[in-house]
């Protein structure tokens, strides 16, 4: 099991799910769980594609075998009800892996977390380096058509 928001899919996402779909093995089926939109805000950032298309995108992922929403008020119900062997966290997730860990213990989920350290560099490697770059084109449309 894969998570995240992806909200703008950048080859960061690619990278990421193929290496969970790697620590499955070879006959691995990897699942993907989206972060709803309400999370997503939660922690700070609001989404610039809303949870339906970016669920829908992620489906058409050629690692996805299957992608859902997760749940808006527990985290671990997904993880219940689909029980995974591995859940792998991306590198730029910040979960605390030993307080992650405890927590599914304490819900009696056996099931191994892995980090993946490694990460695709590219200019726009992130969803929020697209949205900069973005805004950065808007400003410099602006004065070109406009004039300092």
């Amino acid at each position: 099991m894969a998570t995240g928001t992806f909200d703008i899919i950048h080859p960061g996402h690619g990278y990421y799910l193929e290496e969970a779909k790697k620590l499955g093995g070879d006959d691995a089926k990897l699942v993907v769980v989206i972060a709803r939109d309400s999370t997503v805000r939660a922690r700070k950032r609001v989404p610039v594609v809303g949870e339906n298309q970016r669920l829908e995108v992620v489906k058409m992922l050629k690692p996805v075998d299957e992608a859902y929403l997760g749940h808006t008020s527990d985290m671990f119900k997904i993880v219940e009800e689909i029980k995974p062997d591995i859940i792998v966290i991306g590198p730029d997730q910040d979960f605390d892996l030993r307080k992650l860990k405890e927590q599914l213990k304490e819900r009696n989920i056996n099931v191994d977390v892995v980090k993946v350290t490694s990460y695709k560099k590219s200019p726009l490697d992130s969803s929020c380096k697209i949205i900069k770059k973005i805004k950065e084109m808007e400003f410099d449309e602006k004065i070109f058509k406009n004039g300092p």
